[in-house]
């Protein structure tokens, strides 16, 4: 059998394991069920694709982002893996072609959104695909003290209960020690093996900066620094902003958010992969699944609201454990907005089903109908036809995600569907009517199977590159068809949309189960208070503050973040002790000024004087006037 080493070797082209990796790939391949916390950039993903890649069978991963799922499907593929990802965007009758093929091994991976874990269709086949390992990525998700709950992913228990004999693997890069053991729990794993790596990043210099003139800062930092970089703002105008006067300097940049339709996305993502584009400033939207790893700054122009968000979205530096600088910047009243914010995250209540009365009737859903159907939210129009705090509505619809009553995505993309509505006579009289559209024809026939009987997914750009054509002939090429009646086309989709689970309630009697959500919203206070206390610490080393966070207590001070290197700066030789110590004794009659004292040691920075004096003066040794002048006092020597 091919060992794990020579599998990295032949497929990554590493020649050893980073820490732990080859401990939970071995632990895997025994059969045991396992949890792995490794922080971001520990390489999380080697440690169960190796095993899915050495075992028999295929693998089962369940990942919550469309986005993240096709990333490591890409990085797969272009290895020559074989790997797929079923999600919300595909046909029933594409479904059922995967898990057809997976039945036959056609696939050592498949990618799977936990909601699709639920359906009768996959149902239907998962005693009939050969699965050999579970993985559950981003697992704290499954825990609702976490930061990032998601309900569905408390139902992936029920297929594991159905998959007994293979081993499962639960791996996350922010789970706190409440949220580990909430993940052990809630999978149902028996004495599980438990790898945790240290929090500590040490080529990463982590830094916090209460600035006046955040823009000038972020000049400041990527003149100093150079390379790729990371600029996350909450805002999408914000970072057309900043990116904006990022250029005006001559630094290359771009800006990238949900609000931007995906080919666009994709592209501005390629560019700046190969570093065409230095600097991406960027909602949270962008980075997750991304392995680039020469990232040398990743700076926050906004506080986030957990500290786990902060240590995710930093955690983009220095992938190649080269020296990389993650730095955060705030102002007084982005605090204060951060606690304000907080309490918009947990309304009460009552709040909560006004909301939900006032969707339902920009939906025009009635009681008792609604569910399985997803519906266009058009966020703009309803925030101001009823006249409602646009983030009290996402939170609330957030809330709605976690009490089981929908599904909302800002970022959902449905793919273009297409049918052929004719039959195969009229189809090949239409050809040698309309030449010009043949080829459009031959390349959705020879490429999607099943398109002539069944509604298949097609993209514009796969056909555009077979037709050796653009996506505006391709899409308007597609919409002839339909017009001529040879095709069903229903064009992609990109809006928001809210998918309701369960029929609409009458607003007064919404469920929500009070207790868990009070206890929530008490752990999100913790959260905010957390992330507040990181970005004013004053001296602790940041490293430290963020290991303990989540329960490494092992973490020493790692000599790189702004505080280590301000004590390494301040730090005091005896001889420099000395040297103040016996200047202010010569002068003890009449004492010294403090400026004629910093004249008088040209030898030793100011800052390091004054560390000496604030000493001596705690320690009762000195007294320093209004006037700044050092008396010293003989009656404590």
């Amino acid at each position: 059998m091919t060992s794990p080493l020579q599998i990295l070797a032949q497929y990554w082209k590493h020649t050893a394991f980073r820490p732990l990796q080859e401990e939970i790939i071995q632990s895997v391949l025994q059969g045991k069920d396992c949890i792995a916390l490794l922080p971001t950039g520990g390489g999380k993903s080697v440690c169960y694709q190796i095993p899915g890649i050495i075992l028999p069978g295929v693998s089962l991963v369940i990942s919550p982002l469309i986005a993240l799922m096709k990333d490591q499907v890409d990085a797969l593929q272009q290895k020559g893996i074989a790997a797929v990802a079923i999600h919300s965007g595909m046909q029933k009758e594409e479904v059922k072609q995967v898990l057809l093929d997976a039945s036959e091994s056609a696939y050592q991976f498949i990618y799977c959104s936990p909601e699709r874990l639920e359906s009768p269709l996959f149902n239907e086949y998962l005693s009939l695909i050969p699965f050999s390992l579970l993985v559950i990525d981003e697992a704290h998700c499954i825990s609702q003290w976490g930061y990032d709950f998601r309900p569905s992913y408390c139902r992936i228990v029920e297929t594991k209960k159905k998959l007994p004999s293979i081993p499962t693997i639960a791996v996350t890069a922010s789970a706190t020690p409440l949220v580990l053991a909430d993940i052990q729990i809630q999978l149902g794993l028996l004495q599980p093996s438990v790898f945790k790596q240290p929090f500590i990043r040490p080529n990463i210099s982590y830094s916090s900066f209460e600035s006046e003139s955040k823009i000038n800062k972020i000049l400041e930092i990527l003149q100093k620094v150079p390379g790729s970089s990371i600029v996350y703002c909450n805002s999408r105008k914000q970072c057309k902003k900043i990116a904006e006067a990022i250029l005006l300097q001559g630094i290359s940049a771009d800006f990238y958010h949900a609000g931007l339709n995906q080919l666009i996305r994709e592209q501005k993502q390629l560019s700046w992969i190969q570093n065409k584009t230095r600097v991406m400033v960027c909602t949270n939207a962008f980075g997750m699944g991304i392995d680039k790893p020469d990232v040398r700054t990743v700076i926050h122009h906004d506080i986030p609201d957990c500290l786990e968000n902060y240590y995710q979205e930093a955690g983009r530096a220095g992938r190649d454990e080269k020296r990389a600088f993650a730095v955060l910047l705030w102002q007084q009243k982005d605090l204060t907005e951060l606690i304000q914010n907080g309490e918009k995250k947990f309304p009460p209540i009552p709040i909560i089903k006004e909301v939900y009365q006032s969707i339902a009737d920009f939906l025009q859903i009635a009681v008792g109908n609604g569910e399985g159907i997803y519906y266009d939210f058009d966020f703009n129009s309803f925030i101001t036809h009823f006249k409602l705090d646009p983030l009290l509505v996402v939170n609330v619809l957030r809330i709605l995600e976690q009490e089981g009553h929908i599904q909302f995505n800002e970022q959902i993309f449905l793919p273009t569907q297409v049918n052929f509505s004719t039959d195969t006579e009229t189809l090949d009289q239409f050809e040698i009517m309309y030449p010009s559209l043949e080829p459009l024809i031959k390349a959705l026939l020879r490429t999607y199977a099943g398109i002539f009987y069944n509604r298949i997914s097609v993209y514009e750009q796969t056909l555009a590159r077979i037709c050796r054509s653009d996506i505006p002939t391709i899409t308007m090429q597609l919409k002839q068809l339909h017009t001529h009646g040879i095709i069903e086309y229903l064009p992609r989709k990109e809006t928001p949309q809210i998918h309701f689970l369960v029929n609409r309630a009458p607003a007064q009697f919404l469920h929500i189960n009070q207790d868990h959500y009070l206890q929530r919203k008490k752990l999100n206070t913790e959260r905010i208070t957390t992330i507040i206390e990181y970005a004013s610490l004053s001296k602790a080393c940041r490293s430290n503050f963020i290991g303990q966070y989540f329960g490494d207590n092992s973490t020493v001070v790692c000599g790189v973040c702004d505080h280590c290197l301000d004590n390494k700066r301040t730090a005091i030789s005896e001889a420099d002790f000395n040297q103040i110590e016996l200047l202010l004794k010569a002068n003890a009659s009449n004492g010294i000024n403090t400026e004629v004292l910093m004249r008088e040691i040209k030898n030793i920075s100011p800052k390091k004087i004054w560390t000496v004096l604030n000493f001596l003066q705690s320690e009762n040794k000195i007294i320093i006037s209004e006037e700044k002048r050092i008396f010293w006092q003989f009656k404590n020597q």
